[in-house]
């Protein structure tokens, strides 16, 4: 159901990069699966976005790169469950935006990423949510996001 709605949306997921340290993009434990912080990376492995938002980043520049920390996410889903259909819903989101200054917009940045949950997963993809203004990111990107999602039993 929730792979269909995926193709339905006409989504493709990246491939999964490698990490470069010491850590795992997703965790299974008791039911939840804990996707580590995703950056956003395009079909090809890149980083298209660089910066902090209210600087060199506008507004619509970040809410795609939160779009593809979405995509990223849910490869990373993908990569410990087989298939997305095995969630039974979104749990939580947690989005870091690299800010400038005077930047106030973290959540409308953010929301980018929650519409594409809401889209593949409907009802079961409303989710608690923070969304925090950072001063800096890994890799100069501008937006970070990790998520957390509950299996079906």
């Amino acid at each position: 159901m929730h792979e269909a709605r995926l193709a339905e949306l006409g989504l493709t997921l990246p491939p999964l990069p490698k990490p470069a340290f010491d850590y795992v993009p997703a965790v299974i434990d008791r039911g939840l699966v804990w996707v580590s912080g995703q950056l956003p990376r395009d079909a090809e492995g890149n980083l298209p976005v660089l910066g902090r938002l209210g600087e060199e980043v506008e507004l619509e520049a970040g809410r795609q790169a939160a779009a593809l920390c979405a995509l990223q996410g849910l490869a990373a889903l993908r990569s410990v469950t087989g298939s997305l259909d095995a969630v039974a819903r979104v749990v939580k989101l947690t989005g870091f935006v690299a800010s400038a200054p005077g930047f106030v917009d973290q959540p409308r940045v953010v929301d980018a990423a929650s519409n594409i949950m809401g889209q593949v997963f409907g009802e079961a993809g409303r989710h608690a949510r923070s969304a925090v203004g950072v001063a800096m990111l890994p890799r100069n990107v501008p937006v970070e996001i990790e998520f957390v999602f509950a299996l079906h039993d």
